[in-house]
């Protein structure tokens, strides 16, 4: 017999909401109070000089780097700066289009604009991330660089990107920003393309409610990226031992040392929040499979490299995924679509290409191959992120939240009928 839905008069599964859909700001302790402090008694925020300068940016750079196994970090005020960084560092700029995802956070496409190039849109895949086999449809002469986003914890099929990327001569650039610690075939994301961008926002795996991070192997673009972020200076040369080549204006994107002294103590514990959101997610997906064998949960390009920062399920219709949505906040499970379940072109400055700058400038541009976004430009993007659902983990969820959650989706999965639901011809094999 099912279990009567909250939604339709039933007892929630549970009475209080879950833990919020935040990571790194979870586990913050006496550390991060302590090294900030350290700080503000020193009178020394700014990076590079003060009375008693600490050196938290440049050690959190370095241990970053030495995780990363990277040449060369590079900590920013934010993963938007980040973003105008790599691709500043990249010699991007007017008249040059920028191949982003369709399914990303507003950032991605937003700092390419911010860099005076065109965002031009590539569906994704059943993964949510990237799909190639779309690349050369929006492939130019005037396409200048790739930015591959790892969605949600999970990797984009990075060796297919980069064998693309190589047979046109094309930077990439990897935007981590949801997914830190996030691996592909062992290596870690962000390391694979030319440049690597991180956030730690509010919601990210790590967090010092902002900040964000660039990192290469190049010292060429490691000294742009350095030159751009500090207004066209490169102190750290001499640290690097980088004998200087550019010379250019930059702008102001510099870290400052009250975030480096948090990211030090959050990036101590970058082990213990992944292996709690991994357990968490293992079980889940478990559990699901066992009890309903019909589910359909986001595939993964390496499932073993995933940070499983959120749970993913696909509906067969757009009106199941409502549906499920619904009923599972009225147990008191958090459940969303992201970005309202519609691509990033579709949001009207983009679809309707508008700025603050004269004639909409850099779309002005008078591109050989016009750059025109429409309702329909990537079809499964448009199609699955309205079929799919989302679920945070959190690692400080205890077992029981765990089991809450389970519970919940089968409560909900089999009390809305959705195993009987017909999938259409384009969905998931």
């Amino acid at each position: 017999m099912k279990e009567q839905m909250a939604i339709n008069g039933g007892e929630p599964v549970r009475s209080k909401p879950l833990p919020p859909m935040l990571r790194g700001a979870m586990v913050y302790g006496e550390e991060e109070t302590e090294h900030v402090a350290k700080v503000v008694t020193a009178g020394s925020p700014f990076r590079y000089y003060g009375p008693n300068l600490q050196g938290a940016v440049e050690e959190f750079e370095r241990l970053m780097a030495e995780r990363l196994n990277v040449s060369y970090v590079l900590g920013v005020s934010s993963c938007t700066a980040a973003l105008i960084v790599a691709l500043k560092a990249l010699g991007i700029g007017y008249g040059d289009k920028v191949i982003v995802p369709a399914n990303t956070f507003t950032a991605t496409a937003g700092a390419v604009v911010c860099a005076n190039a065109v965002p031009v849109f590539v569906d994704m895949d059943d993964t949510l991330n990237m799909d190639v086999d779309d690349l050369e449809r929006v492939m130019d002469d005037e396409v200048k660089a790739i930015i591959a986003v790892h969605i949600n914890g999970s990797a984009c099929d990075m060796d297919r990107v980069m064998a693309f990327a190589r047979k046109y001569d094309l930077p990439v650039i990897e935007d981590v920003a949801q997914s830190l610690g996030c691996t592909y075939k062992g290596r870690y994301c962000g390391t694979i393309g030319d440049i690597g961008v991180y956030s730690f926002q509010m919601q990210k795996i790590l967090t010092a409610g902002e900040g964000g991070a660039v990192v290469t192997n190049s010292p060429e673009l490691f000294e742009r990226a350095a030159r751009y972020h500090d207004q066209g200076n490169f102190r750290d040369k001499g640290k690097h031992q980088i004998t200087p080549k550019f010379s250019f204006i930059g702008q102001n994107y510099r870290m400052n040392e009250m975030t480096g002294a948090v990211m030090i103590e959050q990036w101590k514990k970058l082990d213990t929040v992944i292996s709690a959101m991994r357990k968490h997610h293992q079980t889940i997906r478990e559990a699901l499979n066992t009890q309903l064998p019909g589910i359909r949960i986001r595939p993964s390009i390496d499932l073993q490299g995933d940070v499983d920062c959120v749970f993913a399920l696909q509906h067969a219709t757009k009106a199941a995924a409502d549906s499920f949505v619904k009923a599972m906040n009225a147990e008191n499970i958090f459940c969303f679509k992201m970005y309202g379940g519609e691509p990033i072109y579709m949001q009207s400055f983009f679809l309707h290409q508008r700025t603050t700058d004269k004639d909409n400038f850099p779309f002005n541009y008078p591109f050989q191959k016009p750059v025109i976004y429409s309702k329909g430009m990537c079809p499964h993007a448009e199609d699955l992120l309205q079929r799919t659902t989302l679920l945070p983990v959190s690692p400080v969820m205890t077992d029981e939240d765990t089991q809450d959650i389970i519970k919940a989706v089968v409560k909900v999965y089999k009390g809305l009928n959705l195993e009987e639901i017909s999938w259409p011809n384009s969905s998931l094999a």
